[in-house]
């Protein structure tokens, strides 16, 4: 087997930013079993006093989420919050038509808002602006955050919740580029909508982050032209811009699959330099940030939704998006991870779609049965625990191939991240050739006295080896395959794999 040789250059003062900890952010929508029969299960024999489950909320802490979207998605844009809160015995059970589902509003604002604070993280809530408007979006708001001695902050305190959310980050609608939306609108039609929205949200609460609805994918066919027409509109009253991705590999094609980060990578830079016209266009001073808040792979359950919705829809909380990843699939998401970290200067909100049963990391059987981790756990929960910090700009050397769709794919990503306070840095790295390890070698002179902690590493034989209750096929281990002498690491990087090494002093 060949081996191909990678050099990497990591220096502290070669920095792109601190990395903001909501890159880690993750996302629950009222589709599917999400939040019933995921968070959501009274008569589980973990479930809390409010009939949330404890050993899916402990999986959700060890992957030390700092914030979540909620509630959609494509389901915001036919939400009621009102139906949401009060007495759950006099919530209406409404036709759920993102999905096509009954939403029976067991699990409202308040609950979800009080599980996620318990689950240690902020929500991150989306207002309607697909069948709803500005009026509604200030209603949501004040129910939220005003004090009191006003209707909504009233009606708060009556439903038994008398200290305000203080929910500090709010996305104007969802993917309202899209047809497939309810209330999807032209670019002139969002941006007037969303400048609006955001002017009046800020009146009510200034201290309030907005997120101006970016495209929904890098394929969409006004893409860019969406953000700069959009942004137009917004740029003085929002402080970030949405996108959303997913991959997969339908065609059966690693190689190519695996390249698909370079694709993100692009996606980003557009965006940003589109931004960067925009506020040279308003003579700004301000950059517009990134929040990333829907991306994953996702393809593997499409034909059993369109089975779902299409034949037997209008059930309570049917199984729709229940993608069962395999190894290749946490490989693409450790790319992912690696792409976000790199543009940490401007990404500084990503939220992994989604978390609990709905393309997610974290599964439950049905019925009520054991919760288990998928692949793609794994490196969210290395990149959680062990990216925060400051991304450093990695120097990388690497062999190049081209797949079936791109060119120049480097067999080699990396980053690293160094943490100051704890003297530790820790390099991220794939290797995405399905044929050869790699030797790669890190010139880290300027981390004098540093030694090397540990080497996690998850690979598989199998590229499409997958996990599942109580059979874990795809789990991290400890290895001996990273050494340093003087200022340079060696690590031998095995086809196919994410790798975690940790140095500190």
């Amino acid at each position: 087997m060949a081996c191909n040789k990678v050099k990497m250059v990591i220096d502290k003062e070669f920095r792109i930013s601190e990395v903001d900890e909501r890159i880690y952010g993750s996302f629950i929508e009222h589709l599917g079993r999400a939040v019933y029969d995921g968070i959501y299960s009274p008569e589980h024999p973990s479930a809390d006093e409010y009939g949330f489950r404890n050993d899916v909320k402990d999986l959700i802490k060890e992957l030390n989420v700092p914030i979540i979207r909620y509630p959609g998605g494509n389901f915001v844009s036919s939400f009621n919050w009102e139906d949401s809160v009060g007495p759950v015995s006099e919530r209406p059970r409404r036709l759920e038509l993102a999905w096509k589902s009954i939403e029976e509003n067991k699990v409202g604002l308040n609950e979800f808002t009080k599980w996620a604070r318990n689950a240690g993280s902020d929500v991150m809530m989306a207002v309607n602006l697909g069948t709803r408007g500005i009026a509604d979006a200030c209603n949501i708001l004040e129910y939220c955050n005003h004090p009191g001695n006003t209707k909504y902050s009233d009606l708060r305190i009556s439903h038994g919740y008398k200290e305000p959310h203080n929910i500090k980050t709010w996305c104007l609608g969802n993917e309202m580029d899209g047809p497939w939306q309810l209330g999807h609108k032209t670019m002139e039609e969002y941006g007037r909508l969303a400048e609006e929205t955001a002017r009046a949200m800020k009146i009510i609460d200034p201290t309030i982050e907005l997120v101006s609805c970016g495209s929904s994918s890098l394929t969409m066919p006004t893409f860019p032209d969406w953000e700069a027409v959009t942004l137009q509109h917004t740029y003085d009253h929002v402080d970030y811009v949405s996108m959303h991705q997913y991959y997969g590999n339908g065609k059966g094609d690693s190689e190519d699959f695996l390249a698909s980060s370079d694709d993100m990578d692009q996606f980003i830079r557009t965006v940003i330099a589109t931004c960067d016209y925009v506020k040279a266009k308003k003579r700004g001073k301000k950059d517009i940030k990134i929040s990333f808040d829907e991306w994953n792979v996702w393809y593997h359950s499409s034909a059993a939704d369109n089975e779902t919705t299409e034949k037997h829809p209008w059930q309570i909380a049917p199984p729709l998006l229940e993608d069962i990843y395999n190894f290749e699939d946490a490989l693409l998401v450790g790319l992912m991870l690696i792409t976000l970290l790199k543009h940490a200067d401007r990404v500084k909100m990503a939220c992994l779609a989604q978390l609990v049963n709905v393309i997610a990391p974290i599964m439950t059987e049905a019925g009520g049965g054991a919760a288990w981790k998928q692949t793609i756990f794994y490196p969210f929960m290395h990149a959680s625990a062990y990216g925060r910090g400051t991304a450093l700009l990695p120097v990388i050397s690497s062999p190049k191939f081209d797949t079936a769709t791109h060119a120049d794919v480097t067999a080699v990503e990396a980053v690293s991240v160094y943490n100051e306070e704890k003297e530790e840095v820790t390099i991220f790295a794939v290797n995405r050739s399905i044929k050869d390890d790699a030797e790669m070698t890190i010139d880290v002179r300027s981390f004098e006295g540093y030694r090397v902690l540990e080497h996690t590493v998850l690979e598989s034989d199998d590229l499409l080896a997958v996990n599942g209750p109580f059979q874990e096929k795809v789990a991290p281990k400890q290895t001996s395959q990273s050494s340093i002498d003087g200022g340079t690491v060696t690590s031998i990087l095995h086809k196919a794999s994410w790798n975690v090494i940790r140095l500190g002093k």
